[in-house]
């Protein structure tokens, strides 16, 4: 009779979902590295890293964005997503991997890393029964299987290209990440964080309207700012120089100062 071996560790990385907003664009937008390494050569795909063994696996999702892009955050910035254990999810040696989300209060210019040919930021979309990320011809799509178990049956037996699909089981892992910021808009939006210190109810419109699938013009300012009230704090008004009066300026009311 097989015995397992109750000494065997399977490895620990850190996959850290990196959001941040483009101003430029008005569009949400995620970090997507090109690895250059085994397995998954070639195939883009969110951060990863090893825990260290001095380290908590905090600390680890903060170095990361240090290492990636050379910012210095607080706490305040990630949020743990979810453990991802599945046997499946990694080819060969066994990998557990705990996913972090980090919302970036800029959108600093990207170098590729260690073990990456390339780094982009993809802005976000939607279909009926997906998001979409984009960065020009380059195009990436959520999981449209509804839950775990039809994933990683489909993942096991698909063959996966770096033209269309994220390496190892990212597509689940990102669906995950919109899922959780999707449900938790009308009472822990940390998601606006990506907007800096402050921001208007329209920039709170546009970081929502993909996460909704909804066009901004159809969320409507008055109802949005009645029942999103109690978690903006008003902090005085904006300094853009455009026709009319200016827009009232909020921050997240339960960051604190």
């Amino acid at each position: 009779m097989a015995t397992s071996n109750i000494l065997e560790r399977p490895f620990i990385n850190i996959t850290n979902i990196i959001w941040s907003f483009n101003r430029a664009t008005n569009q949400v937008n995620i970090l997507l590295v090109k690895r250059d390494n085994s397995p998954y050569n070639q195939f883009w795909a969110l951060p990863e890293t090893f825990m260290r063994l001095q380290e908590s696996a905090d600390e680890a999702a903060l170095r990361l964005v240090k290492e990636k892009i050379g910012m210095e955050l607080s706490n305040s910035h990630t949020e743990q997503l979810a453990t991802f254990t599945n046997k499946l999810r990694t080819p060969k040696s066994r990998a557990l991997s705990l996913a972090y989300m980090t919302f970036l209060p800029d959108k600093p210019h990207l170098e590729p890393g260690y073990g990456a040919v390339d780094a982009k930021w993809f802005a976000m979309g939607y279909t009926d029964s997906s998001y979409r990320f984009s960065n020009g011809l380059l195009a990436f799509q959520t999981s449209e299987c509804s839950n775990e178990g039809d994933y990683y049956d489909r993942f096991a037996h698909n063959e996966s290209k770096p033209e269309t699909h994220l390496a190892f089981d990212h597509e689940w892992i990102l669906k995950i990440a919109c899922d959780r910021i999707k449900n938790k808009l009308d009472y822990q939006p940390n998601i606006l964080l990506v907007l800096g210190a402050s921001f208007t109810l329209k920039d709170a419109r546009m970081v929502y309207s993909p996460f909704l699938k909804t066009p901004i013009n159809q969320i409507d300012n008055s109802n949005f700012k009645k029942s999103h009230r109690h978690l903006f704090t008003a902090v005085g008004t904006s300094a853009d120089n455009r026709p009319g009066r200016p827009a009232r300026v909020y921050k997240l009311a339960f960051i604190g100062a």
